[in-house]
């Protein structure tokens, strides 16, 4: 499951729309992981457009002017990449830079001393972290101590909503859950699902919950999740939070039938641009499907967005957003010291220039550093990115995705046991119990 969020999650953007001829691809790989017998590092990839374009784009233009440091770059698809990388690791033959989701599994290459601790690179290179996003070094931090490099771009999670259908209810955006519930009333009576959702791939419906357990109680009840602490699962913010999304079940705020509904079809966005759901919570990156699919739904302002409500007596800052706040790059503990050095000059000089900046912008993606407004501001897409760009900057806390934040054993029984929370086949209790067992995996 965390292989097929991932590649939506880093790849479903605006790039559909966008010609990549400008990206022209060289021919690239290496004989092995360590195969910088030439000097400089090497680093696996992920391929699929506009992505690869721009990071080839990105590694020539830097081999160019650091002979003596060349990056050997090598591309693989998704779920074969996370195969490799994880073999490559264990038997010691992993790449220079190691490509990654941050979170639970990079918290198992630092507890298995697997990736160096950059933290005093960064401190001696403050410019490099002073240019960043603050709320995308929350994934690369394991007890404190950075072990990896933000790189790319953001997607948070957006509440959506159809302003065609909220013109003829004459209603507004939800602002609390209060107005959501009564909007859920308000549509059903008009014969509209209140709610797209893809149930069936799960990890739209634990969207939800990651809202929800942050606008009740705040950051503080993940963290002890993704810390470990016993019983976390079972915190009175957590139990509030899932008996609210019972609710919501209960009152039809989601499409009938949404359990087989699936997000990988795009049949959930299409819910909203036909006009038979009025909302959505999803992904920055759906914006550039349903521009590409929605037959002007777009291009017409049809499509609103909003952050998610607010929780009355809640105690997490309105302000806070969800979902995946950066891509990846450590460097293997295993590599050598000029190997690492070549590595800690590409992320200095290499990373994030200002044409991968203008490249990203192009494809209608949001890059991780600070003051590009005025980039922002000349896209033909500049409200909405402009609006995740705030979103992201302003975040005091962004919460990286649920099923990439745990451990992978972790993930997948929570991905499995929100299905049966959705279905109503368990209550928020036993939610909780199953959960707590999986506390430490």
């Amino acid at each position: 499951m965390e292989q097929k969020l991932a590649t939506r999650r880093s790849f479903l953007s605006l790039a559909a729309l966008v010609p990549i001829a400008a990206y022209t691809l060289t021919a690239c790989g290496s004989s092995g992981p360590g195969d910088t017998s030439a000097g400089g590092a090497s680093i696996w990839s992920l391929s699929g457009q506009p992505d690869e374009g721009i990071r080839q784009a990105t590694v020539d233009t830097f081999n160019e002017a650091n002979s003596d440091s060349r990056i050997k770059i090598t591309y693989f698809q998704n779920d074969a990449y996370k195969t490799k990388i994880k073999t490559a690791i264990g038997a010691g033959q992993a790449p220079t830079i190691i490509y990654g989701w941050g979170g639970g599994t990079l918290r198992t290459y630092a507890e298995a001393g697997q990736v160096d601790d950059l933290t005093s690179w960064f401190e001696e290179n403050p410019d490099v972290k002073d240019r960043l996003l603050d709320s995308t070094f929350g994934a690369a931090t394991i007890d404190g101590k950075i072990y990896a490099i933000p790189t790319q771009t953001v997607t948070p999670i957006i509440f959506y909503y159809n302003k065609e259908l909220f013109d003829q209810a004459g209603a507004e955006p939800p602002a609390t859950w209060d107005d959501l519930m009564s909007l859920t009333k308000t549509f059903n009576d008009m014969g509209v699902a209140p709610l797209s959702l893809g149930g069936q791939s799960r990890w739209t419906s634990m969207m939800w919950l990651e809202y929800l357990y942050d606008r009740v109680g705040g950051p503080e009840v993940f963290t002890a999740i993704y810390n470990g602490e016993p019983d976390a699962w079972s915190n009175p913010a957590a139990i509030q939070a899932t008996t609210m999304i019972q609710d919501l079940v209960k009152a039809n705020g989601f499409i009938k039938g949404f359990t087989s509904i699936t997000a990988d079809s795009n049949a959930d966005q299409a819910l909203l641009y036909t006009n038979k759901a009025a909302m959505m919570l999803h992904g920055g990156w759906t914006y550039g499907g349903m521009k590409n699919d929605g037959a002007g739904f777009v291009e017409d302002g049809k499509l609103g967005w909003v952050n998610f409500p607010t929780v009355e007596g809640g105690t997490g800052d309105p302000a806070n957003t969800v979902g995946n706040p950066a891509g990846y790059q450590s460097i293997s503990s295993k590599a050598s010291e000029s190997e690492k050095e070549a590595a800690k000059k590409y992320f200095k000089d290499g990373l994030l220039t200002d044409t991968e900046i203008d490249a990203y912008i192009e494809t209608g993606s949001v890059p991780i550093v600070k003051d590009i407004e005025d980039k922002l501001a000349q896209s033909d897409d500049s409200e909405f990115l402009t609006f995740q760009y705030e979103l992201t900057k302003n975040a005091p806390n962004f919460q990286q995705s649920w099923d990439q934040a745990l451990s992978p054993t972790a993930a997948e029984a929570l991905l499995s046991n929100i299905d049966q929370l959705f279905l109503l086949s368990i209550t928020p209790e036993e939610f909780a119990d199953n959960m707590n067992a999986t506390l430490g995996t």
